[in-house]
C-alpha cells in the first residue's frame, strides 16, 4: 500500500478536514445499512493521517497531542464510528514509541508510514474485571511465543494489517504481541451487534496456537512503572470522539430546525427558529459542546506539557486534565444527542432519517471505562492531592 508522508501539525488538520467532509455524506447510509468502511479506511490509511505519531527521526510528522485530538473530533463529528477505528492504532503505535528496541521501532514505523493499520485484541469477556486478561503467551524453546486465546470488542481487527494482541506470559506480567490479521490460528469474527458505533465491527479474535516471533513482543508492564502518559493520550482520543458526536448532533439539530421544524402554535412566530425557548434551549447546548472542546483542548495541552518534562507530578495533572475532558465530552454527547428529538419535533424521529444514530454512538461509546470513576480520581486529587493510579485507563 502506498501512503502519502503528512509533513507537519498543519497538513495533519487539513487532511482530517478534507476526509471528513467525504466521509460525513454517507455516514448514515454506512450506519443504517451497517455497511463496513472499508473503502473510507483505505482512503485514511493513504492520507497518511494513521503515521501522523511517528516520531521525526524516523520520518513522521509527529503531531501535537492538541492536533491528535483534534483529527479525532473532527472524524468522529462525520462518523463516530470511523473515528472509533483508529482509536487503539494510536495507542499501539504509541507502546511501539515507549517501549519498542531500536529494531522493532524501525520496522514497525516504516510500516506505519507505507499506510499499515493497527488493529486491537485486549478486552476479554467473561472475566473478573476488565485488568483480568487470560490471554497467553507461552515461551517456547527457539524464543518465540505461543500465543492462545479469546478477545472481545476487538475494534479495528477485521481491518487491520497487523492485530497487537494483550496477553500475559508465564510471569503474570503484561506483554503486547504484534500479529499478523492473516497468520495462522488467527480468526476475527464479524460477531459485533452493538446498538451504536454499527460499523466499527468490534467481534471477536480468537488465537489459537499462533507462533509469535520474539522481536513482535514487546512488555508493555513496563510502561506502568514510572511515570506515563499512555492512558492519558488513549482517553484523550476518547474524549476527542465523544466531543465530536457532540458537535455533530448539535449540527444536525440546527440544520433541522433551520429548514424542516414547524414552530410550536403558542410561540407567535413563523419559523421555528425564531422561537424563543428553542433559542434558549440552542444557547444552553451550545454552552455544553464548547465547554467540552474547551476542556479538550486544555487537556491535550496538559499532556504535551507532561511530554515535555515528564515526572510523578506532570503526568498525574494531565491524566487528571484529560480525566475532566472525558467525564465533560461523554455529558455533552450524550445530553445533546438526546436533546436533538426535543428540538426538532416529532419528524425527527422518523426512521428514515437516522437521527438517532448520534444517540446510539454516543450511548455506545461513552461504555467505555465508566467516567464516575474519573470523578472519583478528580475528586480525590483535588482534596488530598492523591495523584491517579498508573493503568491505561486514566
Amino acid at each position: 500500500m502506498a501512503a502519502h508522508v503528512i509533513a507537519d501539525d498543519a497538513e495533519a488538520l487539513a487532511v482530517a478536514a478534507s476526509l471528513a467532509d467525504e466521509f460525513r455524506a454517507g455516514a448514515a447510509a454506512r450506519d443504517a445499512e451497517r455497511r463496513l468502511p472499508h473503502e473510507e479506511l483505505d482512503r485514511l490509511s493513504a492520507s497518511g493521517l494513521l503515521a501522523v505519531t511517528v516520531p521525526a527521526e524516523h520520518g513522521g510528522a509527529d503531531v501535537s497531542a492538541p492536533t491528535l485530538a483534534e483529527i479525532f473530533r473532527l472524524l468522529a463529528a462525520a462518523d463516530a464510528s470511523l473515528a472509533q477505528i483508529p482509536q487503539s492504532h494510536f495507542a499501539y503505535v504509541n507502546v511501539i514509541r515507549r517501549q519498542g528496541t531500536d529494531g522493532q521501532q524501525k520496522f514497525f514505523f516504516a510500516e506505519l508510514l507505507a499506510g499499515r493499520r493497527f488493529g486491537n485484541a485486549q478486552s476479554e469477556a467473561g472475566t473478573k474485571h476488565v485488568q483480568d486478561i487470560r490471554t497467553r503467551l507461552h515461551p517456547r524453546s527457539d524464543g518465540s511465543y505461543r500465543l492462545d486465546g479469546v478477545k472481545h470488542y476487538s475494534t479495528g481487527a477485521l481491518f487491520a494489517d497487523w492485530i497487537p494482541v494483550l496477553a500475559r506470559a508465564d510471569d503474570d506480567k503484561l506483554h503486547v504481541a504484534y500479529v499478523p490479521r492473516d497468520a495462522p490460528g488467527v480468526t476475527v469474527v464479524d460477531d459485533w451487534d452493538g446498538l451504536g458505533q454499527r460499523t466499527t465491527a468490534s467481534g471477536t479474535v480468537r488465537l489459537d496456537g499462533v507462533e509469535v516471533p520474539a522481536d513482535r513482543v514487546l512488555p508493555h508492564h513496563l510502561t506502568f512503572e514510572g511515570p506515563q502518559l499512555h492512558g492519558a493520550v488513549a482517553q484523550l482520543l476518547h474524549a476527542a470522539i465523544d466531543a465530536g458526536i457532540a458537535a455533530a448532533a448539535l449540527a444536525e439539530a440546527a440544520e433541522f430546525v433551520r429548514t424542516k421544524s414547524r414552530p410550536w402554535f403558542e410561540s407567535g412566530v413563523e419559523t421555528a427558529a425564531e422561537d424563543p425557548l428553542l433559542i434558549q434551549r440552542f444557547g444552553e447546548l451550545a454552552v455544553e459542546v464548547r465547554a467540552s472542546d474547551a476542556l479538550l483542548r486544555e487537556a491535550a495541552r496538559t499532556v504535551d506539557r507532561a511530554q515535555a518534562d515528564l515526572t510523578d507530578d506532570s503526568a498525574a495533572e494531565a491524566s487528571i486534565a484529560v480525566a475532566a475532558a472525558k467525564v465533560s465530552a461523554a455529558r455533552a454527547a450524550v445530553d445533546v444527542a438526546s436533546a436533538l428529538f426535543e428540538v426538532s419535533g416529532t419528524r425527527a424521529a422518523l426512521k428514515s432519517l437516522n437521527l438517532d444514530r448520534h444517540w446510539r454512538d454516543a450511548r455506545t461509546h461513552t461504555l467505555h471505562d465508566p467516567t464516575r470513576w474519573k470523578i472519583q480520581h478528580i475528586g480525590r486529587y483535588v482534596l488530598g492531592g492523591t495523584r491517579p493510579p498508573r493503568h491505561g485507563l486514566l
